[in-house]
């Protein structure tokens, strides 16, 4: 099982290697900067070669970029829809340079235009980035949501649609959260609530095509579309929901990244040992 968290790249994107293996770590996902703004300056050839370095040398086999919160693909507003576009197409240029797997995007907002037309435009922005960076083979990974406001991807009907009009489908993948999709409606708290919501994601995406999960327990009511991460076991969906996830065997190819509260300084550990002690 791969099993990291998502680390800080506070004093260079390399350090963020540091940070993983400390606690351990053997996959991590990172900002490729800060999360909240629009791309200010590249990250330097020495910092791209001192992540490599560091990389090789650690037991981490699977990185991920996480698109700042900024990026909106199902966006009206075309300002915001092209630099969304452009920055995705940089960023899968510098997850190549860092040797990371994917990126993962949120599926947007489609606030000011109907569904119908946001998903229309995932859609086109998905087949322009991965047209653009053909001669990679990073791929991206769209993120389901808790669904609030006028937020896509709340159901994995949306994923399947923009799955179904994408042309290179080998370079497109999911990323499972787990608090999203509790506070979505998919009841990973009892059995019978999880084996219904993973045979809604076979029948839409398919189970394989889940490259990444995000752990994250909900302090929130089964679909009451709010997003508030929460330690895991500490939630609504519980350490026997957290059980099933990471002992399926149907997602052995999927790495697991906690997106837990990073409240005190020994949370990530405190949440990884619960983790590995749920693994049979």
């Amino acid at each position: 099982m791969l099993l990291g968290v998502h680390v800080s790249i506070a004093g260079g994107i390399a350090e963020a290697v540091v940070r993983a293996v400390k606690l351990g770590c053997t996959a991590i996902q990172i900002f490729p900067r800060d999360p909240r703004q629009w791309r200010k300056k590249e990250v330097s050839a020495e910092q791209i070669t001192e992540f490599r370095k560091r990389l090789k040398a650690s037991p981490i086999k699977k990185v991920f970029l996480h698109q700042p919160y900024l990026i909106n693909l199902a966006s009206g507003y075309n300002i915001l829809y092209r630099g969304s576009v452009w920055a995705c197409i940089q960023d899968i240029k510098l997850a190549a340079e860092l040797t990371a797997d994917f990126i993962v995007v949120h599926m947007g907002s489609h606030k000011g235009i109907s569904q119908q037309e946001g998903l229309r435009r995932i859609i086109d922005a998905v087949n322009k980035i991965l047209d653009k960076t053909r001669d990679f083979s990073v791929g991206i990974l769209l993120e389901n949501t808790s669904g609030s406001g006028s937020w896509l991807g709340y159901k994995f009907e949306h994923q399947q649609i923009v799955l179904q009009n994408v042309e290179q489908k080998n370079r497109l993948g999911f990323c499972l959260d787990t608090c999203h999709a509790y506070t979505a409606g998919y009841d990973l708290s009892t059995e019978g609530g999880y084996n219904q919501s993973m045979l809604q994601i076979e029948e839409t995406v398919g189970l394989e095509r889940i490259r990444l999960v995000h752990l994250n327990d909900s302090p929130d009511k089964l679909g009451s579309r709010r997003d508030r991460h929460q330690h895991i076991g500490k939630g609504r969906i519980g350490l026997g929901g957290f059980s099933r996830l990471v002992n399926d065997h149907r997602l052995k190819d999927a790495a697991f990244i906690l997106e837990t509260p990073k409240d005190s300084r020994l949370a990530d550990k405190k949440n990884l040992q619960l983790v590995k002690q749920l693994l049979r």
